[in-house]
């Protein structure tokens, strides 16, 4: 898998800029993509030192849409907390 492939967006919510506190960072992630690559992923982009990654799997929800009501269902996205040793990642705002 590539590198520019593994990390898709980082997750900016008020529970992930709590977690900076902690030198905890949210990442979405690609569904397919497991926690060895997504550390040296990490490491290689942000040139930090990352501790642990823990990765959620969150499921898509069903909604109903449209003027029939039909039934949709989101896609399922793959979350990873990574808590870094040392330096930070300068994506979140300052807090």
């Amino acid at each position: 898998m590539k590198i520019n492939n593994i990390i898709v967006a980082p997750v900016l919510t008020e529970k992930a800029t709590n977690l900076v506190k902690k030198q905890v960072y949210m990442f979405e992630v690609n569904l397919k993509a497991n926690k060895f690559q997504i550390k040296e992923v990490i490491e290689k982009i942000y040139k930090v030192k990352v501790d642990d990654v823990r990765v959620m799997l969150r499921k898509g929800k069903s909604k109903r849409a449209g003027r029939r009501m039909t039934t949709m269902k989101l896609s399922d996205k793959k979350i990873a907390f990574v808590k870094l040793k040392e330096g930070k990642i300068d994506l979140f705002p300052q807090t």
